[in-house]
């Protein structure tokens, strides 16, 4: 091993203690914990939702369309078509906790790549990326939303390019404000006296950089298409039926809302509940690896 290779490995060593503390410092804030125990207990429920004793959530029951309330075989009750309220509760979990995070992940990957192009290069290329990032912020982000799904048609694939629409220019101005700062860093400048390409100067040298706050600004980012999924499918824009849908769960409720208000609380609850954790998981990230 030359001693070139030697220094290199003597430095990834506090590197990685000063990560690992990094987020041990998560644990330490009450907030963090609050919001990880409300959104590990929505994804333990969707992942045990197959094994768990419960009826189809596609499924009706003749029996239980007459009376609502909760019993042995419906916790919850059933809602207007005789469905398990609980098992759509916990089916309609794997479906948020899939599209939500699946759509912010791509919206990141596109924001972050304009947001560094932009921010690294500057010039005329910056001024065209900032322009179309304005004319897309410009519109308000529900109204876009409902434009995009009303014009191509309610689907995870569909939800998945609206909220890259939506939310890509949003993440690359975040991304572009972190490289203007960080690219004049003496670390950049020693990169490019290595002669390292640019793509290893962004990936290696400025994102790591970055990625505490786009970390905590992804976590609030998936709260956001949470409540746009449910608003979505309270539209009836959201996934189509026979899917257990927060949303459209609410919106079913409606007409007997007065009668059992349960059938309208219980997904709510869930919304709120998941929204609410990851927004203290974002807040308590933010508190954990402040300067």
């Amino acid at each position: 091993m030359s001693v070139q290779q030697d220094i290199d490995v003597l430095k990834t060593v506090p590197v990685r203690k000063a990560e690992r503390s990094k987020w041990m410092q998560v644990f330490k804030s009450r907030t963090a914990v609050v919001g990880l125990f409300l959104v590990a207990f929505w994804i333990l429920a969707a992942l045990l939702a197959p094994i768990l004793p419960l009826p189809s959530p596609t499924d009706s029951d003749v029996m239980a369309m007459a009376d609502p309330t909760p019993s042995a075989a419906h916790w919850l009750g059933t809602d207007i078509l005789g469905r398990d309220l609980l098992s759509r509760l916990i089916f309609g979990a794997r479906t948020v906790l899939v599209v939500a995070p699946l759509s912010v992940a791509v919206a990141m990957v596109v924001g972050i790549a304009i947001g560094m192009v932009a921010g690294y290069y500057g010039g005329w290329i910056d001024t065209l990326i900032s322009r179309f990032s304005d004319i897309i912020l410009a519109f308000p982000v529900l109204v876009l939303y409902v434009i995009l799904i009303a014009n191509i048609g309610p689907s995870v694939f569909n939800i998945v390019i609206a909220t890259t629409i939506a939310s890509a220019p949003g993440i690359g101005r975040i991304t572009r404000g972190l490289v203007l700062g960080l690219k004049e860093q003496e670390y950049v400048a020693a990169a490019r006296l290595r002669a390292e390409g640019t793509l290893y100067i962004m990936l290696v040298e400025l994102l790591p950089n970055c990625r505490s706050m786009l970390i905590v600004d992804a976590c609030l980012r998936i709260g956001y298409t949470i409540i746009t999924i449910g608003i979505l499918g309270f539209l009836g824009l959201g996934l189509p039926p026979p899917n257990p849908d927060w949303g459209g769960m609410v919106k079913e409720s409606t007409t007997v809302i007065n009668v059992w208000p349960l059938m309208s609380l219980a997904p709510s609850f869930a919304i709120v509940s998941l929204v609410l954790g990851f927004n203290l998981l974002a807040d308590g990230l933010r508190e954990a690896w402040k300067p």
